[in-house]
């Protein structure tokens, strides 16, 4: 394996990593939320919550590292989720593949995760954009 192998795999161990820890936090809601409350709030809390995780993990993952486009880094976190969900929740855990015909329970999380993920990366290229200009404008 060649030394741009290693370093793409390096860097795209990086994003799958953050994608991992925000799917792990979207899970820690609906954990907790289950033990405390009924399976409707942890839905809403889930969806509320969701794309609050991304925006912070994925401002962290663009600001220290910054691999990938808005859309790659997007792509991969959602990718996580649909993958996670699948095989780990409804074929372990549920043993059912009933929590993809709720829109509040799947489709909206998902989608807000994806949406939340670009966006910050959109706005966060922008920033960099507009300090790197002001930075040179300074010198």
């Amino acid at each position: 394996m060649n030394k741009l192998s290693k370093t793409r795999i390096k860097k795209f161990s990086v994003v799958l990593a953050f994608a991992l820890l925000a799917q792990a936090l979207c899970w820690s809601i609906m954990v907790v939320g289950q033990m405390v409350t009924s399976i409707e709030n942890t839905l809403i809390a889930h969806a509320i919550g969701a794309p609050i995780i991304a925006i912070v993990v994925s401002t962290i993952y663009y600001k220290k590292f910054n691999y990938t486009t808005p859309l790659q880094t997007a792509l991969v976190f959602v990718s996580v989720v649909i993958a996670m969900d699948v095989f780990v929740v409804a074929l372990l855990i549920e043993k059912s593949f009933e929590m993809f015909a709720s829109p509040i329970g799947t489709w909206i999380p998902i989608s807000s995760i994806f949406l939340a993920t670009y966006l910050t990366g959109l706005v966060t290229a922008k920033q960099a954009e507009t300090t790197s200009t002001r930075w040179s404008l300074l010198k």
